[in-house]
């Protein structure tokens, strides 16, 4: 009997793969590689994708270029990408314009709410929130901020101080460097001279490595003269397990990081996913929160393709809705008020060999707050208040989730 010849569903990519962050978009085409292989060798689906990859190296304007491409020229109705928040801003109009749909992977600093998105990445009440109250209650509350000078740096820093004055706190400083550039010096030296016990990092990619290793040599110079000079903690929405490895050796181990997905979670779902991902991409790669969430992207899309029998914006959106997903990560679904999905928070601590240790997973997904609505900053500031006279060691007050 012949085999039933399926449809050719075109699936637009915009992800950077090579520039400033180009090891994050490889990820991220990573995990939408993953599932379109999944879903192509699948018969649960009458379908099956074929992605158009675009690289827009980091440069905004060829975002911009290629997305209207793939629209006018390609046709796709449905696009997965954009790592930074200004890629996504970038082809937002574009996207509303021909009324397509984005499905956006990475997590982001919130305030935004479109039709023609669907966000898997974390929310600030999902990443952000949890890092901060954590931060509160076991580390303290000055806190030295370093990041790339762009709109998630610019708006993650305005809650974290929202969160920090409230709770009687300060923020030390705020140094920016532009996303292509990695001209750290002056805030390692800064660092150093002014001795925060709590440095905050949003820089991204070569800069963001940068300045893991190289704080890390100077704080070495530093103890060698000076025995029991305290280290800062270093806290962040983004590490990963691919960028531990690029940072390398001991200057990648003991960070903080707040993430919705970890490699190290052990699940069913989540050893399948690792091991599956490893048989892809080579025996000795972990997947990033940022392969989970693209992972999620094509699987959710093809999902609601088949749900909808079309792959109308409209149809598709509705019938995402109407999905729940036993995702790596645990369970995932999309809600309809604002198009963001339910994921489960998590804090982790980076360890030697290049992977985290797990120190806290909230007890259920939580639901999407991207505009911060229910942020209660009395009860943030309790936490504070709550904190030991001796702050302790950065997160050992924290249960391990085994």
């Amino acid at each position: 009997m012949a085999k039933r010849r399926r449809e050719t569903v075109h699936l637009g990519v915009l992800y950077s793969l090579t520039g400033p962050y180009g090891l994050v978009g490889r990820e991220m085409l990573n995990g939408l590689t993953l599932a379109v292989e999944q879903v192509n060798s699948s018969t649960e689906f009458d379908f099956q994708f074929a992605p158009l990859v675009f690289d827009p190296g980091g440069d905004l304007q060829n975002y911009q270029e290629h997305c209207e491409l793939l629209i006018r020229d390609k046709g796709v109705r449905h696009i997965v990408g954009c790592y930074t928040s200004a890629s996504r801003k970038q082809v937002l109009p574009l996207i509303e314009r021909y009324d397509r749909l984005l499905w956006h992977s990475a997590r982001y600093e919130g305030f935004e709410n479109s039709d023609n998105v669907i966000y898997v990445g974390a929310a600030p009440n999902q990443h952000v929130v949890p890092l901060a109250r954590h931060m509160i209650e076991n580390l303290g509350t000055s806190v030295y901020c370093v990041g790339a000078n762009y709109l998630w740096t610019w708006e993650t820093n305005r809650v974290l101080q929202e969160i920090v004055t409230a709770a009687g706190g300060e923020i030390i400083a705020k140094r920016l460097v532009a996303l292509s550039d990695s001209g750290i010096d002056h805030i390692v030296r800064e660092i150093i001279e002014r001795r925060p016990p709590i440095v905050f990092n949003t820089l991204v990619g070569e800069a963001s490595y940068r300045f893991y290793r190289d704080l890390h040599r100077a704080l070495s110079r530093e103890q060698a003269r000076s025995p029991g000079l305290p280290r800062p903690t270093i806290l962040s929405c983004s590490l990963c397990e691919p960028e531990l490895r690029l940072i390398g050796g001991r200057a990648s181990v003991g960070h903080i990081t707040s993430s919705v997905y970890f490699a190290s979670i052990d699940t069913p779902e989540n050893r399948s996913f690792v091991r599956r991902y490893r048989e892809m991409f080579g025996s000795s790669n972990l997947p990033s929160v940022d392969a989970e969430a693209s992972y999620l992207c094509g699987l959710l899309l093809a999902r609601a393709i088949r749900r909808a029998g079309s792959t109308d914006v409209q149809a598709v959106r509705a019938a995402a809705w109407r999905d729940e997903l036993q995702a790596p990560q645990g369970l995932v679904r999309v809600d309809e008020e604002n198009n963001h999905c339910y994921l489960t928070p998590r804090l982790a601590r980076s360890r030697s060999g290049f992977s985290f240790e797990i120190l806290d997973t909230a007890p259920a997904p939580v639901k999407p707050d991207p505009y911060l609505t229910w942020l209660d900053l009395d009860d943030l500031a309790r936490g504070a208040r709550r904190r030991p006279e001796r702050a302790a060691i950065a997160g050992q007050t924290l249960r391990v989730i085994k």
